[in-house]
């Protein structure tokens, strides 16, 4: 026969319940679902707890170690991978979206790997700028459209002169 599990909960079965009608997520309401019985003496038995659970044994006796380290809270604690670091830190981003609202700002994302890379020694290739800066920033580059060696320097002024005037 197996041996009876003891632990002692700390909350009531009242408590407990009312937290299992309000949690959100499945992995907390499996937890307290735990809890519950335990208190409750629904299940006495580990084997049972976790044949219950679904889980294997291993991962109720994992719970049961959180819940006796750091109680309720240890236990329903949701947890979240790092992640990775952004490639540029905030001083970085701070410095390059004042610099595209100055009036000359860039003229190529190759300019600005270069700024970036003398400025803030941060070595960031072409598609990477090109991403921050198009689709996290929403800026775009200001650039004049190229004119012709041959073009008079003032034909565009004789041209909206000449031009006929909507009615």
């Amino acid at each position: 026969m197996a041996r009876q599990l003891i632990l002692a909960i700390a909350e009531s079965a009242e408590i407990l319940e009312q937290q299992l009608k309000n949690s959100r997520t499945a992995s907390q309401k499996e937890r307290l679902q735990m809890l519950w019985w335990l208190k409750t003496g629904q299940v006495t038995q580990h084997q049972t707890l976790a044949e219950r659970l679904g889980r294997d044994r291993s991962t109720v006796t994992r719970w049961l170690q959180k819940y006796r380290q750091g109680g309720l809270s240890e236990l329903l604690a949701l947890k979240s991978a790092p992640g990775k670091s952004p490639h540029l830190s905030p001083e970085a981003l701070a410095g390059l979206q004042e610099r595209l609202r100055q009036p000359p700002g860039f003229k190529s994302y190759g300019e600005i790997v270069e700024w970036l890379n003398q400025t803030y020694q941060l070595n960031l290739t072409y598609p990477t700028v090109y991403n921050w800066v198009r689709y996290r920033l929403k800026a775009k580059l200001k650039v004049p459209r190229p004119q012709s060696a041959h073009q008079e320097p003032n034909a565009d002024r004789r041209f909206k002169k000449t031009s006929l005037q909507p009615c």
